[in-house]
């Protein structure tokens, strides 16, 4: 069924001014523009565009939010317009025509120049900077150049679905199972799955690899666990459910089954799906994720060969967006679960909902999976009554929500804080409502204010995926071959290496987001470890933004330069506001320690310990949050708990 959804004729002026002048709103350096397409014509050639013009910045974050949806179309109308398109035009054409013009008189291909013109959330002005130095650099001359060229030859990423040579030799059959959340997608994949002589589950996050890892042993199927920290292994598993960057793409199977495949536009971690469509050799691909990635998947599947099946699913149940927003935390009802986007705004509204006497369940990233999972499975079994988590709820949990509340459409991104997009809006909301527990989902905002803004995200219709422009991450294999043919030894050059050369190809593929991978580059390349050290250290999972997990990867790095064993370092919880800070950290400490231990087990002997307190210090987060919901509620009424159906779709005890 289709969602039922509040529109007014401002916002529906508004979408329709941007579909017809072939524009969309983004977000970029903290403020809002317009994002426009289309095609100029250079000596018969058509080339493509996707760019913000010059002038199509709408105001700082801050300053749009405070417009009405009026002042908001108005404004569009001032920056984008007909005059404006037939201005950006002619800046690209006359830059295209430069370009033109060398490539004619020194026989080069402009492709990687034009190609500069497709970047949708860049400046025109940067864009044609860029394509003229593209151009530019193909005519220099000597060593350099050559080097260049043969460092270019040995990344050569228009062959990167051919590197996978297993999944290339087969012939494949995709199935792409697409729909909104709730409409079962999961369900179809998993029982031919099930039934297959051999297969593999292929998540996004360990809890999702866990939850079906479950349901395949439940089904009696001989399955192992394997994610970067954890292995569950069956002697005679003919299955495997791991994440995705686990990926074996040498061992031969009937059935693969790739969930939230709409990942593949992720800078971060799209590389892992990228490499998931190019390399799992399975007989039937299962592809499970959001509409929106229709075109892409088309796209992919057409390049890297096989067979491909659509198929549509809509909810099971109706979803509806309140009338009102709520107003109140006064008005909350068991069953609802209420939506911020920080850890200490989850836990901010949980302590006030705690104090209208609400039992909460707190879900958020920091949260080792263990814990998300144990506080949503209280939220089931009527133990909590209240949800407060943050987009984490969106993917891989099971709570069965009556109404989602939003108490802001605003999210920082690590850069900005700007409106949610309309596809993660959709996710979360579509935890409302369950089939057999819950006819109809309610969607609300917490204030008048967000309200409005979730009621417009989600009439928006998501933006497809871009069908060009799949994110590729080195492996060790690349790494090697560049270092080869470049003469370069270092990790961070050659990372860079990798990220610059990409570049000159078609743009089908372009370089995942190694932001984080080339911070740790720096200070490995000083020790005397291998390449393929350096290389796996700067994969381990832990963050540099947290100064006390950089500390101990660094202590762990020059244990294994001084050829000794890295001592698990155990960290004692502080007490009072921040103990439940340092538990978290702890657990990741434990968890990053369990990685290293599967692939330097003679540095990291300590791998199961680090399992075990893994597992004791997240039971121990648990305690505490309960603790604190306890404390909170202390001298207060609880709201009555509700007992949701155990028997309801995905129930395992």
């Amino acid at each position: 069924m289709t969602d039922t959804l509040l529109e007014t004729p401002e916002t529906s002026a508004l979408n329709d001014y941007l579909q017809v002048h072939q524009a969309t709103l983004v977000t970029t350096e903290g403020s809002y523009a317009v994002s426009v397409h289309g095609e100029i014509v250079v000596n018969k050639r058509v080339v493509p565009y996707h760019l913000v013009p010059d002038e199509g910045f709408l105001g700082k974050t801050n300053k749009w939010r405070k417009l009405g949806t009026a002042e908001r179309l108005a404004l569009l109308q001032e920056r984008w317009n007909a005059a404006a398109r037939e201005k950006l035009e002619q800046q690209l054409l006359q830059c295209a025509l430069g370009i033109a013009k060398i490539s004619q008189e020194y026989e080069l291909d402009p492709s990687s120049a034009y190609n500069a013109f497709q970047a949708k959330y860049e400046l025109a002005r940067f864009r044609c900077k860029l394509a003229v130095e593209r151009i530019e650099s193909l005519l220099s001359t000597g060593v350099a150049t050559r080097q260049a060229a043969k460092t270019h030859d040995a990344i050569n990423l228009s062959l990167y679905p051919e590197s996978f040579t297993l999944a290339q030799q087969m012939r494949r059959h995709f199935i792409a199972v697409l729909g909104p959340t709730n409409s079962g997608k999961t369900h179809q994949a998993m029982e031919h799955l099930a039934l297959a002589k051999s297969g593999v589950y292929l998540a996004p996050l360990r809890l999702l690899a866990l939850e079906n890892y479950h349901r395949l042993l439940d089904a009696g199927v001989a399955v192992s666990l394997i994610t970067g920290e954890q292995r569950k292994l069956h002697p005679d598993a003919t299955h495997v459910a791991s994440t995705v960057e686990m990926l074996n793409p040498n061992r031969a199977i009937d059935v693969a089954v790739i969930d939230e495949i709409q990942l593949l536009d992720d800078p971060d971690r799209g590389a892992a799906w990228t490499a998931a469509v190019c390399g799992v050799p399975a007989n039937t691909v299962y592809l499970l994720g959001a509409l929106e990635a229709e075109e892409a998947i088309e796209s992919l599947v057409k390049r890297v060969g096989g067979t491909l099946e659509v198929r549509k699913l809509q909810r099971k149940s109706p979803l509806e967006m309140e009338r009102q927003p709520l107003g109140s935390l006064k008005n909350l009802h068991p069953g609802d679960v209420l939506i911020a986007f920080s850890r200490r705004e989850v836990l901010n509204w949980r302590d006030q909902a705690i104090e209208q006497g609400f039992a909460v369940s707190a879900i958020y990233g920091n949260l080792s999976p263990e814990v998300r999972q144990a506080q949503a499975e209280r939220f089931i079994e009527g133990e909590t009554t209240i949800v407060v988590g943050t987009d984490a709820i969106g993917m891989g949990l099971n709570t069965p929500a009556r109404r989602v509340i939003f108490t802001t459409a605003n999210k920082w991104d690590g850069y900005s804080e700007g409106m949610i997009s309309a596809s993660l809006a959709k996710q979360i909301a579509g935890r409302a409502g369950r089939f057999g527990e819950h006819e109809t989902g309610f969607v609300a905002g917490l204030d008048a204010q967000t309200h409005k803004a979730i009621t417009m995200l989600l009439q928006q219709k998501p933006e497809p995926l871009p069908a060009t422009g799949f994110f590729v991450a080195p492996n060790l294999d690349y790494l090697q071959q560049i270092s080869a043919a470049s003469g370069q030894s270092k990790l961070q050059p050659l990372l860079e290496l990798f990220t610059k050369h990409i570049n000159v190809h078609d743009e089908f593929f372009l370089p995942a987001n190694l932001t984080d991978q080339l911070e740790k580059a720096k200070w490995l390349d000083v020790l005397p470890l291998s390449l393929a050290e350096r290389f796996t250290f700067s994969l381990c999972p832990i963050s540099t933004k947290i100064p006390m997990l950089e500390r101990a990867l660094k202590d762990w790095a020059a244990c294994r330069a001084n050829k000794k064993a890295a001592p698990l370092l155990r960290m004692e919880g502080l007490g009072g506001r921040n103990e439940l800070q340092y538990l978290e950290d702890t657990c990741k400490l434990y968890s990053a320690y369990a990685w290293l231990g599967y692939r330097m087990p003679d540095t990291f002997p300590s791998g199961e310990m680090a399992q075990s307190l893994m597992q004791s210090t997240s039971e121990e987060i648990d305690k505490l949050l309960q603790v604190q919901n306890t404390r909170h509620r202390h001298g207060k009424k609880p709201a009555k708990p509700v007992r949701r159906g155990a028997s309801g779709p995905n129930r395992r005890r």
